[in-house]
């Protein structure tokens, strides 16, 4: 009896390689590919990066995401000095195409 359920079987198991192989890298996120969502975590390590060697941006208070090289920063500042420091910074951070700054200055 368990040769003739080894067809249906393998095929089964083939067509779950052959799924998982040809989706392994689609779509992530809205992105064109997993290579793009991997660009995109590592310009926000970076732009991460530049706000906590920075004494002026307090980068517990401000989030950034990343998708397609186009940079999101939200979160608060203590002042429009600090705002555009952290928007200076990321804009000058190696894969940003563009920056979106929606910190709020809360004093």
């Amino acid at each position: 009896m368990t040769t003739r359920f080894a067809p249906r079987v393998l095929a089964i198991a083939l067509l779950a390689v052959a799924s998982l192989a040809t989706t392994g890298c689609a779509v992530v996120r809205g992105q064109e590919s997993a290579g793009a969502y991997v660009d995109d975590t590592s310009v926000t390590t970076a732009v991460k990066a530049k706000f906590v060697e920075d004494k002026t941006v307090d980068a517990a208070a401000i989030k950034v995401e990343t998708l397609n090289g186009t940079v999101q920063l939200s979160g608060f500042a203590k002042s429009n000095a600090e705002k555009a420091q952290a928007e200076y910074l990321a804009r000058n951070t190696k894969g940003v195409r563009q920056v979106q700054n929606n910190i709020s200055v809360r004093p």
